[in-house]
């Protein structure tokens, strides 16, 4: 098994290699949407096309939900998006958030944060900004935004629940989130789970849907509601990669399912300690 540091290696290397595809210096990466699917990163998206602040340079195609959608974002809203790739959530936000808010987008991918910048600055917006960071560190101070929205990301991070806890930190009390990710019920074959190109694509970086609704919880979080909730269906010819024909057949018509789900969250009190030895 790879080790954290490993897998984050392998999510910037691959989502460089997207990024710079988008600005046509690599050919080789994923698919898109509408075409082959014999690259995982596409097959979950949904389609923004409709909502107001879209952009499509900076649209790669790579979410599984419509978070910013659910994410009730209001007029003058501080906005942080995580994982904000070539920035369409973030112009998204913008939309709702208005001239006096504020956006802003982190990425650990220099490329990514590079893309970003070129379509904000092409569109003259000056209440968006980008920063390269970790999720799990986040360079932003606390208590500082009002709505958080992040589109299939923390799939790709290992410490999911340490960037719950910086997802607390940086809210104000006030504050909520609505977020996309994959999930799953049931137990992903070997050949998925421990795959690399499954873990930058989303898949094998997934973890039990109750799991991942726990650790929501289990971080103060209140009013934790499904938004939307879909079914992934991984293309034959994707999984026949991995897997042989007994072994294909038998995980369709197994008991495991991949879903994407959009949650939402507020910022909640947390709960106070008087046990000997566990204040501070």
């Amino acid at each position: 098994m790879k080790t954290d540091q490993q897998l984050k290696e392998l999510v910037q290397q691959k989502y460089s290699e997207i990024a710079l595809q988008d600005k046509g210096t690599n050919q080789s990466s994923c698919c898109g949407a509408g075409g082959c699917t014999t690259e995982v990163y596409n097959i979950m998206t949904d389609d923004y096309t409709n909502m107001k602040g879209y952009n499509a340079d900076a649209d790669l195609g790579l979410g599984c939900g419509l978070p910013t959608q659910f994410a009730q974002i209001k007029k003058g809203d501080t906005v942080i998006d995580l994982g904000s790739g070539a920035g369409n959530d973030c112009f998204v936000a913008r939309a709702e958030a208005g001239d006096t808010g504020k956006v802003i987008g982190i990425d650990f991918t220099p490329a990514m944060i590079n893309l970003a910048r070129e379509n904000a600055e092409k569109l003259g917006y000056n209440n968006v900004e980008f920063r390269q960071g970790d999720i799990e560190n986040m360079p932003v101070a606390g208590n500082i935004a009002d709505v958080i929205v992040s589109n299939c990301v923390l799939n790709l991070v290992p410490n999911k629940d340490g960037v719950f806890k910086e997802m607390y930190r940086v809210l104000k009390a006030s504050g909520h989130f609505s977020i996309s990710d994959i999930v799953l019920v049931g137990n992903l074959p070997d050949e998925l789970r421990k795959d690399a190109e499954m873990y930058a694509g989303c898949v094998s970086g997934a973890i039990q849907k109750e799991v991942y609704l726990e650790l929501i919880k289990s971080n103060s979080f209140t009013n934790i509601n499904i938004q939307k909730e879909k079914a992934i269906i991984i293309p034959d010819d994707i999984l026949s990669k991995y897997l042989d024909n007994e072994k294909l057949a038998a995980f369709k018509n197994g008991d495991t399912g991949i879903f994407s789900i959009t949650v939402y969250a507020e910022k909640g009190e947390k709960e106070s300690c008087c046990e000997p030895g566990c204040c501070n």
